[in-house]
């Protein structure tokens, strides 16, 4: 929301809120926060700074939301900023790890990589809770186990694909038990082919194949893909798909190799997890005469503002996933593929999940989100399933219960 707004907010907050440091250190003003003694992050003082309570969830998001969103981040990227100024200079060390929830803050990690701090950045793709157990088990490995530190020249992670996977047969075999109509297509070039058909076609694909991965981010295994040329597929995806509010963009998956014909990148930047955003190349860049001064957020997101309008966002950025063919060889075949019939080696890549669901683990799981929305093809491995052919879809009740809206 933040790229929508003006950062009329940010003094007030490095006044009242946040006593901020050269160096980056920090300490919150309690007198505005109530997480340490209710269960509520802000409290009336913070409501009452700025101009009333907070936005009740589903309603109409108004000029007030966009202009605290984007102060709150610019306060964020200085903090990030001046933190890691102090660590290079401290400690003299060209390579940066970064992790905790603050580290998904992809914008404020985008702007590091541009300030070149240092020579080399690299997140942690579960960079939230859910990375501790990577830390809790290196403490095991080197403090129980005596096992010596590694440093390692690249990504050691290997694209952070570890968790289930599900065998051709296996869903076969699921397949035939549901009575679900499906084709196998076992070359990987006919795969591809018979895909990058449908999505040139502006259908809308669930993919469900190989290993879940590991973290918040969707990187090509449990993914719902689309064409990034389609100046309405963003509106599409998100109102008729994922049933989210319509401005918040979209991610491409681009070839590790061709991500610097795109984004602004130098040649060798990766972004493996889709953890950096980075503005669309200026030629690609379209400008606009969207009027800013409302909050009509719907005419924003439809003005295209680039020759890649699903994934341009209202700042000409993007979050960018840079997909290796050493990682996932087949995402990158499939997205070679696109290209090779479009022009673009660029694909729309967000979680295969609808709003509040968790992301789709299972073949039950990605079938019963298939079918609860408007994807026209689903993948699971490599069975290729149509809309069209899926026996009619009963379900008691509304998923929209089932789950607590983000």
């Amino acid at each position: 929301l933040a790229p929508y707004g003006e950062p009329i907010y940010a003094a007030t907050i490095l006044k009242e809120l946040v006593d901020l440091k050269d160096d980056g250190s920090f300490r919150l003003n309690m007198d505005y926060f109530g997480y340490l003694t209710e269960l509520r992050m802000t409290n009336d003082a913070f409501a009452s700074l700025f101009g009333g309570p907070a936005r009740a969830p589903e309603s109409r998001i108004t000029r007030r939301e966009m202009d605290l969103a984007k102060s709150i981040q610019v306060v964020t990227e200085e903090i990030v900023l001046r933190m890691a100024r102090h660590a290079r200079k401290a400690y003299g060390i060209p390579n940066i790890c970064l992790a905790g929830g603050v580290a998904l803050n992809c914008v404020a990690n985008g702007k590091l990589l541009a300030e070149r701090v240092f020579e080399n950045l690299w997140i942690q793709p579960a960079a939230g809770d859910a990375g501790g157990s990577v830390g809790a088990a290196y403490a095991a490995y080197h403090q129980a186990f005596k096992k010596p530190r590694t440093v390692h020249r690249g990504d050691a992670m290997q694209g952070s694909y570890l968790g289930p996977s599900f065998g051709d047969d296996e869903i076969g075999t699921w397949l035939d038990t549901q009575k679900y109509p499906a084709e196998r297509i076992d070359d990987d070039e006919a795969w591809a082919e018979r895909l990058s058909d449908a999505l040139a076609n502006e259908q809308v694909v669930g993919m469900h194949q190989g290993r879940m991965e590991f973290g918040p981010r969707s990187l090509g295994n449990r993914s719902i893909l689309g064409d990034p040329r389609s100046a309405s597929m963003q509106s599409t995806m998100n109102l008729k798909i994922k049933h989210r509010e319509s401005f918040r963009p979209f991610a491409p998956s681009c070839l590790a190799e061709t991500a610097h014909e795109y984004f602004d990148l130098d040649a060798g930047d990766e972004s493996p997890y889709m953890l950096l955003v980075a503005p669309v190349r200026s030629e690609r860049c379209i400008a606009t005469e969207a009027d800013r001064s409302g909050d009509d957020l719907i005419a924003w997101v439809n003005e295209p503002r680039s020759d890649l309008p699903a994934i341009t966002h209202v700042d000409y950025s993007a979050r960018v996933q840079s997909v290796s063919a050493q990682t996932n060889p087949r995402f990158h075949h499939l997205i070679k593929a696109f290209g090779a019939k479009t022009g673009i080696d660029v694909l729309i890549n967000t979680s295969f999940n609808v709003r509040g669901e968790p992301i789709v683990c299972t073949p039950d799981d990605a079938y019963r989100c298939f079918m609860r929305t408007e994807m026209d093809v689903l993948v699971l491995g490599s069975w290729v399933l149509r809309k069209a052919d899926q026996p009619a879809w009963e379900e008691a009740g509304d998923w929209r219960n089932e789950f607590a809206l983000d």
